[in-house]
């Protein structure tokens, strides 16, 4: 559906059905609950589309909220890069709400220009989302902009960078990882634009560092981000990264530290156990792959994958590869991403440090 495409009643905010929930299942929507799953729900009155709006009642017919129906995904992401901003939708009722999204940026940050950033492939899909990259508001940037990160410098594109160009959440994660590389020889898979790998290199002082992403365009950016900081010990390939990771294996190389920072394997809850397995199995190369002592950083930004999912994953690794794993810290995204204690679930990103023996 064309994002122009708006029903009138979405307008207006008038609603077109009512999701009724089941006995007992509206406490945490009166506590301010941003989404309801469909577990949750008992009937729906009405027949509404993707992107309209519903009232949300008690079994026995008690209004709780205002919201938008939405049966596949949710979200919606804008980060400000100095005066611009990168808007990625996620979501087809968002799509059609997207020139009020700009609007309202517009009247409350005043950029010189939004950019929009189309849905990951298998979102899109499921969505039904023909969004393109583009500018949609003012003018872009006529190249990279520039952020400073505690001391270390990055070029992020904009227009054709992953997600919203740069992954601003693991900024703390990087300078906690950097904390451990000195005098290491690290292994930094699915690099992007060379964030872990640069701060690994120059704030950490690790002896050297290898960093591998599948995008030839992101292993570009990660070399130019390499430079920028004057990090010649950084040596950036682009290779698919489980293909290397099995590489380096058949190889018998050996490294003081590795970092795992994939893109997010489970798209819903109905993924979640391919998810663990496809952790399982880079987690356990990635042991394998380091000396004893050597430290393991890996990620998951999965949010259908919980913590404790997670930990439990790498405690099989621990288990399956006769290597003890010592967790060292368990972190999350930085302060500026935080979690609501209304819900929880909003924790996606996992970090964690561990000492492998």
């Amino acid at each position: 559906m064309p994002e122009s495409s708006v029903a009138e009643d979405a307008v207006s905010g008038l609603p077109t059905a009512t999701v009724v929930l089941k006995p007992k299942r509206a406490r945490p929507f009166f506590g301010r609950h941003p989404w309801v799953l469909d577990s949750a729900v008992l009937r729906v009155d009405g027949q509404p589309a993707d992107g309209d709006v519903v009232d949300l009642a008690t079994h026995d017919g008690n209004f709780v909220a205002r919201g938008l129906w939405n049966s596949q995904s949710r979200g919606l992401i804008v980060d400000r890069y100095g005066d611009y901003l990168a808007v990625q939708v996620t979501a087809l009722a968002m799509a059609e709400r997207l020139d009020m999204i700009c609007d309202a940026l517009e009247s409350i940050v005043a950029p010189k220009g939004i950019l929009l950033r189309g849905a990951e492939r298998g979102l899109a899909k499921l969505e039904g989302l023909t969004l393109v990259d583009r500018l949609v508001r003012g003018s872009a940037p006529s190249g990279p902009i520039f952020v400073h990160e505690l001391g270390l410098k990055f070029g992020v594109d904009l227009a054709e960078g992953q997600k919203t160009g740069y992954y601003l959440d693991q900024r703390d994660n990087r300078q906690a990882a950097a904390r451990y590389a000195r005098g290491r020889r690290v292994l930094d898979m699915f690099c992007y634009s060379g964030g872990f790998a640069v701060a690994c290199a120059v704030s950490g002082a690790a002896r050297n560092v290898l960093a591998v992403d599948s995008s030839a365009k992101a292993a570009a950016l990660a070399r130019a981000n390499a430079d920028l900081n004057g990090a010649a010990n950084v040596t950036v390939e682009a290779i698919d990264a489980f293909e290397k990771l099995d590489a380096l294996a058949a190889a018998g190389e050996r490294f003081g530290m590795v970092i795992l920072d994939p893109p997010k394997f489970a798209r819903s809850r109905s993924s979640v156990d391919d998810a663990l397995r496809a952790y399982h199995r880079i987690n356990r190369v990635a042991v394998g792959l380091l000396e004893p002592g050597g430290i393991l950083v890996t990620c998951s930004c999965s949010g259908s994958v919980s913590r404790e999912d997670f930990l439990q994953m790498l405690s099989g690794v621990a288990q399956r590869s006769g290597r003890p794993l010592q967790l060292l810290e368990c972190r999350g995204a930085a302060a500026d991403h935080p979690v609501s204690a209304s819900c929880l679930e909003g924790e996606y990103l996992k970090c964690v440090i561990a000492r492998v023996a």
